[in-house]
């Protein structure tokens, strides 16, 4: 199993462009990554680069109306998983899986509980994978991917992003998620955080981390140009190598 590493937060804070910053770091290692947009407002293909093409959320839509029309010889869990290969979108220095809207009417279940097993198999295959969740934790609610070796709960200096922040991370313990550690990532945030941070959000994080504003990562998504693009120098960069440093050590 590789080390996954789930993005999570109130919506708007910057969970995709975080996401994409960390699969830029993580491809630097020359070891496979799976990166899952779990948004079902998709974003993290455009910010690494990669237009969509399809999504898991479309293949399910189409396998709910085709599902009495299997060729021969091919039984339900064979074609969802060919479709499933097909949602795969492969680049030089990682995968992307984008799984799109959520369920429309009827009973999901089998096509859902074919999509977990796959894709618990599949992420065995990578070294890192990169969760980028959609506004709280829905999407690991529903166990359509594996739990998490490293949480990153994001939040902006807003006390209400704050405080959402620290239900998220309660609720994750509430639903007894597995998640080895659960760490706070202020964004735009020019100071690491302080006690004021933590008496706001009200939950003991095993570690916490900021990263700066970054005119560059403005400037690039008003271009709709991807994290690639950036310097190496950058603040985001280096403060994303702050981050990601001491939580892949302590794995």
């Amino acid at each position: 199993m590789g080390f996954v590493i789930s993005v999570a937060g109130k919506g708007g804070v910057g969970k995709t462009t975080i996401a994409a910053l960390i699969i830029r770091e993580l491809c630097g290692e020359d070891k496979p990554v799976l990166a899952v947009d779990a948004d079902p407002n998709y974003n993290l293909g455009e910010a690494l680069g990669l237009p969509v093409t399809s999504t898991i959320g479309a293949i399910r839509e189409e396998l709910m109306k085709t599902k009495a029309e299997l060729p021969a010889g091919v039984s339900k869990h064979q074609l969802v998983e060919y479709q499933i290969r097909l949602a795969l979108q492969e680049e030089d220095c990682f995968d992307l899986l984008t799984m799109g809207r959520q369920e429309g009417p009827g009973c999901y279940c089998y096509i859902n509980s074919v999509l977990r097993s796959f894709i618990d198999a599949m992420v065995s295959k990578y070294d890192y994978i990169v969760i980028d969740n959609e506004a709280g934790l829905e999407h690991l609610s529903r166990r359509t991917t594996v739990g998490s070796d490293l949480l990153l709960i994001v939040s902006d200096t807003n006390p209400v992003s704050i405080k959402a922040a620290g239900r998220i991370a309660r609720l994750a313990d509430d639903m007894e998620l597995k998640i080895r550690r659960k760490v706070l990532v202020l964004n735009q945030c020019e100071a690491p955080p302080s006690d004021q941070h933590f008496k706001l959000a009200g939950y003991d994080f095993h570690a916490a981390y900021h990263i700066r504003s970054d005119k560059s990562i403005q400037n690039l998504s008003r271009d709709s140009a991807p994290i690639s693009n950036l310097n190496e120098n950058t603040p985001a960069i280096e403060d994303i190598r702050h981050v990601l440093l001491p939580e892949l050590k302590s794995h």
